[in-house]
């Protein structure tokens, strides 16, 4: 859940109205909307005029932002600074990327000469705004956008992984992210309820009881194919101009794509946004590249993975290495220091300590140093190869095992490298990833970011597409609310899911002081639990709270 500031939309097909908050500076943020706009209308409700002009868009098709004057405080002031723009005093005014079109006379005067919608095409750049990446935040972004008669382009292209996996429109969390892992930890899931089923009166025979991977993934990657479908259609239909193909900034406002026949063009676009997400980084040792895999292979693995051996304590990494040991699999995870880095870690523990006790293994304070190849995959009959994985201790000592399949789970990074971003003047820092504003403009005042490549915010996808939304808006209809990042809710999908909202209790000390900290906690056993007698003290309830404020910080180990 985010916890943001009311922002009021009234819709209809072609237009959005907007009840914005009080602004200052009037002037200004008059010049930064109609400049930056596709299409604006400032109307009133009541006013027949503004209604005769909006029934002439609707006619035309054109959509439009619209901003009603008398359902803001300073709807009148706003309306005295217009007149500035457009020598006249009443309303509608209708403005076209900067210029003023005329009021409902003029408006349908062109109608009815048929002039209208050359000049609401007319444009000095191929696009009003151009969105490089086709992921949950460019997408959501490019169809908001589109809401306001913004010509948008989104383009979107998927760097095979080393072992060659591919996918379609949708970014991370569609193809190889959320979606097919909650689809597969539901699969693990349903291992435990299985177990639980003859305390509830269901006879199951364990001897035929078995799962089969190749369905799983086979019912996966159908649902995802029909979402990447989905995309595609829905673009269509809101009139964005999808390009499968690659993009790389040449100046602020022109990019090069690049198709995958290796046709090379350039596009120009007013507003450009960056929302290319992230990868899995690969460990730099001997093997990893050529024998591993990460979460971008796992979901489409033509084999069950066998004996795996997981690299890393993210929630990625945990996330993998429970279903795929719920599904019957023997599972390893090999930690360098602590699980979940920025969870709560009394919450982590606790979230480690059931997948041990629950068949996943621990290598804790070890990390990889070489990986080599016993046997390779055996493509034809879709089984797993097997390999050498070679590692210490931080005390020193060796760890050496063989395993069918090696995850990494080590982390994400951005790919901008291939971008251009520093050589046209957008700021990277240190991780690689964008520096921007609360509003997410970069250090190139007509490109913003949003996303996981935006830099100190939450990568989470709900997070990116309500960015997009916002964005957009902001843009193309004169709105003023920023994306709230603070609060922001996430949950772990572990054989124990963990869910969480606000500070660790790490966080919460270091931010307030040890003294001014107080902890309610609770262990719990779900009704469901008690006929399957599964164990007592297993799920956890914390509450962190600043003793000053009796605000609540960060809860909840618990299923769902």
């Amino acid at each position: 859940m985010f916890w943001f500031r009311s922002f009021c939309i009234n819709a209809s097909r072609y237009h959005k109205s907007f009840n914005m908050p009080p602004i200052d500076g009037t002037s200004q943020w008059l010049q930064r909307t109609i400049e930056s706009a596709a299409v604006i209308v400032f109307s009133k409700t009541t006013c027949p005029f503004c209604k005769k002009l909006k029934d002439v868009l609707a006619e035309a098709k054109i959509k439009h932002a619209t901003i009603e004057l008398d359902q803001l405080s300073n709807g009148s002031v706003i309306q005295k600074a217009l007149s500035s723009f457009s020598k006249i005093e009443t309303v509608p005014q209708m403005f076209v990327r900067g210029k003023f079109i005329g009021d409902s006379k003029a408006v349908l005067n062109y109608h009815n000469n048929n002039q209208l919608q050359a000049i609401v095409n007319e444009n000095k750049y191929d696009y009003d705004l151009i969105i490089i990446g086709g992921g949950s935040g460019g997408l959501a972004a490019g169809k908001e956008a589109a809401k306001y008669g913004a010509k948008t382009a989104v383009l979107d292209y998927v760097e095979p992984t080393p072992m060659g996996t591919t996918w379609g429109l949708g970014g991370t969390c569609v193809n190889v992210g959320c979606i097919p892992k909650k689809l597969m930890h539901q699969a693990g899931l349903l291992s435990h309820s299985l177990e639980d089923a003859q305390h509830f009166g269901w006879s199951l025979d364990k001897s035929k009881i078995s799962h089969d991977w190749s369905t799983m993934v086979e019912g996966v990657q159908s649902h995802i194919g029909s979402l990447n479908w989905g995309y595609k259609v829905s673009l269509r239909d809101n009139a964005v101009t999808y390009l499968n193909a690659r993009g790389m900034l040449l100046s602020s406002h022109e990019v090069q794509i690049t198709e995958k026949n290796k046709k090379v063009s350039t596009i120009t676009g007013n507003k450009i946004i960056l929302a290319t997400g992230e990868r899995p980084k690969y460990p730099e040792i001997p093997g990893a590249i050529e024998y591993g895999i990460t979460s971008d292979d796992l979901f489409s693995l033509p084999y069950f993975p066998g004996k795996t051996l997981v690299v890393g304590a993210s929630y990625v990494a945990l996330e993998c290495a429970g279903f795929l040991a719920s599904l019957g699999g023997d599972v390893t995870v090999m930690v360098r220091s602590i699980l979940l880095r920025g969870f709560d870690q009394q919450m982590a523990e606790k979230v480690g300590d059931y997948m041990e006790n629950h068949g996943v293994k621990f290598a804790k304070l070890c990390v990889p140093d070489e990986i080599t190849q016993l046997k390779p995959v055996d493509t034809e009959n879709n089984k797993p190869g097997l390999l050498l994985v070679k590692g210490h201790y931080t005390d020193g000592k060796k760890f050496e095992e063989e395993f069918e399949t090696v995850i990494f789970a080590v982390g994400r990074e951005p790919q901008l490298s291939k971008l251009n971003c520093e050589a046209v003047g957008v700021k990277l820092d240190k991780n690689g990833r964008v520096v921007c504003s609360d509003d997410e403009q970069t250090t190139v005042s007509n490109i913003y970011a949003i996303g996981d490549i935006n830099a100190g915010k939450p990568q989470l996808t709900p997070v990116a597409i309500h960015a997009g939304r916002y964005l957009a808006r902001r843009l193309f209809a004169g709105a003023t609310e920023l994306t709230d990042y603070s609060n922001v809710a996430t949950t772990v999908f572990t054989p124990l899911e963990y869910g969480a909202c606000g500070l660790s209790e790490e966080d919460a000390i270091e931010k307030y002081g040890d003294n001014d900290i107080e902890v309610y906690h609770s262990h719990f056993k779900p009704l469901e639990w008690t006929v399957a007698h599964r164990e007592d003290n297993v799920c956890y309830m914390k509450l962190v709270c600043r003793i000053s404020d009796v605000s609540l910080c960060r809860l909840l180990l618990s299923i769902t």
